[in-house]
């Protein structure tokens, strides 16, 4: 047996089994055990925690880089530094927006080339579904590609094509013969199609977060969400709504879930934090498709995420040039819609959980266990137990920080949470037992990985 090289200990663990005193024993990178919280062999470098809390690392499955072709908007190294200053030790990049979009197995072995030698966390792919691709989701399957994400609505970038449901439903017969995830954003174009319209004839004030919140209405969602839970049981595919903003189709998902479907859905951060209300004209750091909704929308969010019918949080970073956004026009309509957030998800999530009575365990399941399940990564992230990755953050979770662009390492500093008091302080995290990131440094070097799924 190989000799344990570090432990990590504390009074609050979070386990499979729950919170507790315990120490995690690791060597050559995995987790050889999980013991008493005074269990230390000889030899071994000790690191104690004390009350903070020891958990797993978060993995964040909806993140856009942007490298190759955008670079300039992110990038994999300072994505990968600033989610190991936020407590996150994998995330899976989006296939847009990027160029080339990750829709082809050349463009697949592009973005891993890419990403060689910038890595200060593990990262996996997802791979797109565009019209007339479904004869390469195979081979990028077999090469890596985590799952597949399509839109049913223009995405904003000519190389990411929209598919409608006679282009889905093959796709989607494809992917459950090879046993691969579909992730969906889930918007349909004929509301939308109608409020643009609408709003045509009768212009509306662009620096009116109102005026772009009325573009983007919730049935455009709720419709969306029918049409794919109708091809989920036509096809059996496993399918998973990204970013869900909208608390009117939650009934249409518990119910799917309830007849067994092989049917998941995520919200974000920014869903669960901001309420429209709240948002001042002009302010375009705040925009987002689909859009941050009202407060009594939020408030049902949160309850889903009680209820079992969000799975799971993911950041959905979307960053850009800060010239992108308008911000000195504030015109919501030119803006580029994308909330950035990687760094700060963790914190932002756990301080309005536990304003409303949730408990870090909660955060564990929404922000690390599920979301490894489904990037079919659950044996290796998102859990500490003998056999996973020894990626382990250690969380002070009564501590509070206060956003400001210094702190903050995506490549830009464009973002609706600066200036707001956080709970929760990422103070360490390891990666495969290697400590990257402590107390504000960035430590070692980049020397994170790529991965696939486990299983087929």
């Amino acid at each position: 047996m190989t000799a344990t090289e570090l432990v990590i200990r504390g009074q609050r663990v979070v386990t499979p089994e729950g919170l507790r005193p315990a120490s995690v024993h690791v060597a050559n990178g995995r987790i050889v055990a999980v013991a008493g919280v005074d269990a230390a062999p000889p030899g071994a470098t000790v690191v104690d925690a004390g009350d903070a809390v020891v958990m797993p690392g978060v993995v964040d499955t909806h993140v856009h880089v942007n490298e190759p072709g955008r670079t300039e908007w992110e990038g994999f190294r300072t994505a990968t530094q600033a989610a190991a200053a936020g407590g996150v030790t994998a995330l899976v990049d989006m296939p847009l927006n990027s160029i080339p979009a990750t829709t082809t197995l050349a463009a697949l072995r592009t973005k891993q080339e890419a990403a060689a030698g910038q890595l200060w966390i593990d990262v996996g792919f997802w791979g797109g579904v565009v019209p007339g691709n479904a004869g390469e989701l195979a081979a990028m399957s077999e090469a890596g590609a985590i799952g597949f994400k399509c839109f049913l609505c223009e995405s904003g970038v000519d190389e990411f094509l929209c598919v409608d449901e006679a282009q889905l439903h093959p796709a989607m017969r494809e992917l459950a013969r090879i046993r691969a995830t579909l992730l969906v954003h889930a918007e349909v174009p004929g509301p939308l199609d109608a409020a643009a319209a609408e709003q045509s004839s009768n212009p509306p004030d662009p620096r009116r977060y109102a005026s772009y919140l009325a573009s983007r209405p919730r049935a455009a969602e709720n419709e969306a969400i029918d049409l794919v839970v109708r091809l989920c049981r036509d096809t059996g595919a496993r399918t998973h709504i990204v970013h869900h903003a909208s608390s009117d189709a939650l009934p249409t998902i518990a119910q799917a879930r309830a007849a067994g479907l092989p049917l998941s859905a995520e919200t974000c951060p920014h869903y669960l934090s901001f309420a429209a209300e709240d948002i001042p004209d002009g302010a375009t750091a705040f925009k987002c498709a689909p859009p941050i909704r009202e407060r009594a929308n939020r408030e049902q969010l949160w309850k889903a995420l009680r209820d079992g019918i969000l799975e799971l949080v993911a950041s959905d970073h979307s960053p850009c040039s800060p010239s992108l956004k308008h911000q000195e026009l504030g015109d919501f309509q030119a803006a580029w819609g994308g909330i950035s957030g990687l760094q700060l998800a963790l914190s932002v999530v756990w301080t309005e959980a536990r304003a409303r009575g949730f408990k870090i365990t909660d955060i564990v399941r929404w922000m690390c266990t599920a979301p490894a399940a489904l990037a079919g990564i659950s044996n290796r992230k998102g859990i500490l137990a003998p056999g996973a990755d020894a990626d382990i953050v250690i969380f002070r979770d009564t501590e509070t920080l206060t956003v400001a662009p210094q702190q903050v390492l995506h490549r830009h500093k464009v973002t609706p949470y600066a200036g707001r008091t956080l709970h929760g302080v990422v103070d360490s995290t390891y990666v495969r037992g290697r400590r990257v990131w402590h107390r504000g440094e960035l430590l070692e070097k980049p020397t994170g990985r790529t991965f696939a799924r486990e299983t087929r």
